[in-house]
């Protein structure tokens, strides 16, 4: 079931949301809201307190251009992603710190994310 106060927001496309400024205070997603929303946001996975995707391209230049559309992205959002790069494979982990762990923008932002075209 979905809590109320996500219910506007869960029908949305959330690649058309915007992220909007968290603060201290607010808890984050319990388990049950994150794997709700994990549904919106395919091939991305809860691990540990945030949500996390690996790319797969094929050189290592692809994966830096692809970073660097991430990086204006979130850069765009005011939400940034942890990015780990080896070679061409890129992992992206998405948490709210503000927070101490999942919230809406971490779901939008994926969603944009996915929206890349690799």
């Amino acid at each position: 079931m979905i809590p109320t106060h996500h219910l506007e927001s869960f029908h949305m496309d959330l690649a058309k949301q915007k992220c909007i400024p968290c603060e201290g205070g607010t808890p984050p997603f319990t388990r049950a809201e994150a794997e709700l929303y994990l549904v919106k946001v395919p091939e991305w996975h809860l691990h540990g307190e945030a949500i996390q995707r690996t790319y797969l391209l094929h050189t290592f230049a692809e994966a830096m251009k692809f970073v660097n559309q991430v990086a204006m992205l979130a850069e765009a959002e005011g939400h940034h992603p942890d990015v780990t790069i080896s070679y061409n494979r890129v992992t992206l982990r998405l948490m709210t710190h503000a927070v101490g762990g999942l919230s809406m923008n971490d779901f939008v932002l994926a969603a944009k994310i996915n929206k890349i075209v690799l």
